[in-house]
């Protein structure tokens, strides 16, 4: 009996030693300093269990998720860049921030300089404040891809998950590294996530399999009721998961899409990059914008429906994800991955909206060295006819006429099993998603452009030998003049210019816009991506003058022969390098440029 006693004694013991351990390694790995709620709500038995047990909000009980301890704490941090500001780089750095800047596309220095647990300035509607959401809803896993990210942009997107949601809800965060080289990224990020970040996990690719292979990847790991997928270089604004759950609480069928705000890649400032537009596409698969919906705009904090997602930051139930088929596997590295999802989403009985009361803030990269293609051929191209050829019926052709180089030979490869796909789930034609979901789509961006007011060269009547040319510049770069091509008409592509029936002067066949942002003289033209909107976009030809006119002031497009560049200046009758002369020119649509006018800018420039 007392032997008996003995043991008990010792069993005693031992639990109470590994209780006491396993408190201090909670301490340790900081669990206790992570902002929790209040009324905390109990975590679920089961994660990914949602779904399929009974019955969930069946008193549509709604309740208010914000936690106001963190928010007050945030309200009260103070150093580099806290409440989203701006930040600055000493001047005696600028070398190393240089260097930094050229390898990442974003001022890396100074993200170094900002907490990872950074305040961001909440920007919601003051609507959004008093919403309130289900009292139940589905666990996360939240999956971030990255290659060759930086370190301080990636644990800050991991710590604004961690500080920003309900602890509750997170089942884990799972870093994706699609077989990046830089060695932080191996042992030491490993090594700093178990000690520092809980419910963080990292899964390393044994090779490169892109944006696309590494979400597949993540995905098949994740054990949430709710697949998040989020940028690397993220962060998420106040309460923003809630309002992302709700609808899927409701109907397990809808994909929800944050609104993505701006982190300026060159200060970190966190602004809104505007109050919100639907998704789209144009006949090349360049990601666009419609306008909203008057009921839409009359609910600024609703939930509104979206035809096509933006890309990167959404939320969608794991069981309607894999039910999907997930990502076409046959979709290689990035390149078509948003319309594919966004396509079947809508057509197989699904929906999907942006949700103004979610915010997350994104790093937009600036210039940056240019990295190596991984695969050495065109998958882009290769990825958009396995969208189109299995999703777009009719709608196809449109797709391959503005790139039959592109597309007319191109094996997308074995499509048979996203067909079967289609089929299992008797997904509706492509015209119903035109007709019903992007029913705007094709009046602001029709499948057949209108004829162009002017392309070709276009020829400086004062120097006769030159013509604009790109100069090989990229997005951002300033354009000029160069030595003419010897076909005025259909010009190499550094000189074959357009003025569309956008009227804006852009690159034929391409989506480089001229663009002209200051006021000053001899304001330079730089390329830009056409955002058809007017304003330093809008550019008209006045035939009789042979003046190109910028602008609601109309300045004239001046060049010099000298230092090989064009600007924009008060225009000069008398100035020869003022006038241009283009290799084709439409007089019937110059004749009608007003009447166009009205109908597209509605009389605005």
């Amino acid at each position: 009996m007392r032997r008996n006693s003995a043991k008990i004694l010792k069993v005693l013991i031992l639990l109470v030693v590994v209780g006491v351990m396993f408190l201090i390694y909670r301490s340790l790995n900081g669990v206790a300093n992570l902002p929790v709620k209040k009324d905390k709500v109990v975590e679920h038995p089961r994660h990914g269990a949602f779904f399929g047990g009974p019955p969930r909000n069946v008193k549509n009980e709604k309740i208010d998720w914000h936690d106001y301890e963190a928010i007050k704490a945030d309200a009260a941090r103070t150093g580099v860049g806290e409440r989203g500001q701006a930040g600055l780089v000493p001047v005696e750095e600028n070398d190393l921030k240089d260097t930094m800047y050229r390898s990442n596309g974003f001022n890396a220095l100074l993200s170094d300089k900002i907490s990872v647990n950074r305040s961001v300035p909440d920007i919601r509607h003051k609507k959004c404040k008093e919403n309130k959401y289900f009292s139940e809803l589905p666990s996360v896993s939240v999956i971030v891809p990255f290659y060759e990210e930086h370190w301080s942009t990636l644990l800050r997107t991991a710590y604004s998950v961690l500080n920003r949601s309900p602890p509750e809800l997170i089942a884990e965060i799972i870093l994706v590294d699609d077989g990046s080289e830089k060695t932080f990224l191996k042992d030491p990020l490993d090594r700093y996530v178990e000690s520092k970040l809980p419910k963080v996990k990292v899964i390393h690719l044994k090779e490169r399999m892109g944006l696309i292979g590494a979400r597949l990847a993540g995905a098949k790991r994740a054990t949430g009721d709710v697949l998040v997928f989020l940028d690397s270089h993220t962060e998420a604004n106040v309460n923003w998961l809630p309002p992302l759950l709700d609808p899927i609480a409701e109907n397990y069928r809808v994909c929800t899409c944050p609104f993505i705000d701006v982190i300026a890649h060159d200060s970190f400032e966190y602004r809104a990059q505007d109050e919100g537009a639907r998704g789209a596409f144009d006949w090349q698969f360049h990601y666009k914008r419609l306008p909203l919906l008057e009921k839409d705009k009359a609910n600024p904090s609703e939930p509104f429906a979206s035809p096509v997602m933006a890309g990167g930051l959404f939320a969608i139930s794991t069981k309607f994800f894999w039910e999907l088929g997930g990502y076409d596997p046959g979709l290689d590295i990035w390149g078509g991955e948003q319309y594919e999802l966004s396509f079947k989403i809508w057509q197989c009985g699904g929906a999907m909206y942006d949700i103004p009361c979610s915010r997350v803030g994104h790093v937009y990269r600036g210039p940056m060295d240019t990295r190596p293609n991984p695969r050495k051929v065109d998958f882009v191209s290769k990825n958009y006819k396995r969208v189109a050829e299995v999703w777009m019926d009719e709608y196809k052709e449109y797709l391959y006429e503005r790139r039959p180089e592109n597309f007319k030979n191109l094996d997308p490869g074995d499509l048979s099993e996203q067909k079967a796909v289609r089929e299992r789930l008797k997904c509706k034609p492509f015209k119903w998603y035109m007709e019903e979901v992007a029913f705007d789509l094709i009046k602001k961006y029709p499948p057949v452009d209108p004829p162009d007011y002017a392309n070709g060269v276009i020829q400086n009547v004062g120097s006769p030998h030159l013509c604009v040319d790109t100069l090989n510049v990229g997005n951002g770069g300033i354009i000029g003049v160069f030595s003419c091509a010897i076909n005025h008409v259909q010009p190499q592509k550094n000189q074959w210019w357009a003025l569309s029936w956008r009227q804006d002067l852009r690159q034929k066949h391409e989506e480089f816009c001229w663009d002209v942002s200051s006021s000053e003289r001899n304001a330079p033209i730089r390329l830009w991506h056409c955002h058809t909107q007017g304003g330093n976009q809008y550019f008209r030809y006045d035939p009789e003058k042979q003046w190109i006119l910028q602008g609601v002031y109309e300045r004239c497009v001046e060049g010099d022969p000298i230092e090989k560049t064009i600007f924009v200046n008060q225009c000069d009758e008398n100035n020869l390098n003022m006038k241009w002369k283009w290799g084709f020119l439409n007089q019937t649509a110059i004749d009608m440029w007003e009447d166009e006018r009205k109908k597209f800018h509605g009389g605005k420039n």
